[in-house]
């Protein structure tokens, strides 16, 4: 199959992208990204269907050459975690070996990956059924896009995500589930000095929990828990009636979700606080993504066609989450990294690797060359 990358298109076709804004909570900014998939998609042939979430979020969008089952599922997203005005202030720039910018790395250059892709399909008149599917809220956890990303993975034989891969080249078959712990508390306000036993401390309560959720944490098992906001109080001589937390939750063992949760339900119901009330709130947003017999089967025929493309790499478990954890989930062959090389994500240092995107686009044309063809039971 034919996987020539043009870079000089690439890089003028990532320059725009990355100079459109399209943080998750500007629909209008996506909706821009969107367009130009849709309209790139459309010339060559490809249906392109709409996914509204809600009138807050941009559109989602899926892109097919044929009727399910696909043999393989492309996700990416077309968010960022960027606000209006970043691209201004700091637009795409390129040296000799990077290109950098907001976004330029998660991941619109894997986005273009797709596009890229599929133009090299339809010109070669390669075998298979593809379904692509950018999404345009993953930045936020893709708790609204979560059932219609499932419905894809289901009529997909193979999954592959287009985040970028690791800064050192590797890619991703293994991430830990997320999710959150939020707490409020409420008690009762008194004067710290003249009468504190009037009052019902919610800083108190709080403080008994950090202290439980913490104790949860078990590297060897692969959770972990961080308090990682707190707030309350008003005054250092008051007793504060109000506090509130959240809690980041990482677990690499599903069953690790019913532990936290009976931790959760057991520190609602006996309160160290006498008087307190609390309100908790404990949800995954995305479940664990663990490498299955068909996953390791998927990853040696990915190793076969890097060998061919002539690009190295390794495998490399993670505590990020994407939306390859959906997919992994249900069970369909996933791999994750398959985007161009880069680093600095969300950060103004992000940045993509010019000199190996070639190598990247024909590992990942390899792949879909071989993919139609192989089994993964």
């Amino acid at each position: 199959m034919k996987h020539t990358l043009n870079g000089d298109q690439f890089l003028k076709d990532l320059e725009y992208l990355v100079n459109t804004d399209s943080q998750s909570s500007d629909p209008e900014g996506v909706a821009a990204v969107s367009a130009f998939f849709e309209k790139g998609f459309a010339e060559i042939g490809w249906k392109v269907e709409k996914k509204e979430l809600d009138p807050t979020a941009g559109p989602c969008l899926k892109i097919t050459n044929g009727e399910a089952p696909h043999d393989a599922l492309l996700l990416g997203h077309m968010d960022t975690v960027f606000p209006r005005g970043t691209a201004a202030e700091r637009p795409f720039r390129r040296d000799e070996k990077r290109a950098y910018g907001p976004g330029v790395n998660d991941m619109k250059g894997g986005l273009l990956f797709a596009l890229y892709a599929a133009r090299a399909i339809t010109e070669s008149k390669a075998p298979g059924s593809f379904c692509i599917a950018f999404n345009s809220e993953e930045e936020i956890g893709s708790r609204r896009a979560r059932p219609w990303i499932e419905e894809l993975a289901r009529q997909s034989r193979t999954a592959l995500i287009l985040e970028p891969a690791r800064p050192n080249g590797d890619l991703t078959n293994e991430r830990k589930g997320l999710g959150q712990i939020k707490v409020e508390f409420n008690g009762k306000a008194a004067h710290a000095g003249v009468e504190p036993e009037k009052g019902i401390s919610a800083v108190n309560e709080m403080a008994h929990w950090i202290l439980a959720l913490h104790g949860l944490t078990d590297f060897e098992k692969g959770t972990t828990l961080n308090a990682g906001v707190v707030a309350g109080g008003t005054a250092p001589n008051v007793v504060p009636a109000k506090a509130a937390m959240a809690v980041d939750v990482r677990i690499k063992q599903p069953g690790e979700k019913d532990k936290i949760a009976a931790k959760v339900e057991e520190l609602k119901a006996s309160p160290l606080t006498p008087g307190i009330t609390v309100d908790a709130d404990f949800f995954i947003t995305r479940p664990p993504m663990n490498p299955s017999p068909g996953t390791l089967k998927l990853c040696a025929l990915v190793e076969e066609a890097g060998r061919e493309a002539g690009v190295e790499f390794g495998w490399q478990a993670t505590g990020g989450g994407s939306d390859g954890n959906f997919t992994a989930a249900l069970g369909v062959p996933t791999v994750d990294g398959m985007g161009p090389v880069g680093g600095g994500s969300h950060a103004v240092t992000e940045y993509m690797e010019i000199e190996q995107a070639a190598g990247r686009f024909a590992l990942l044309m390899n792949v879909l060359g071989k993919i139609p063809a192989a089994e993964f039971k």
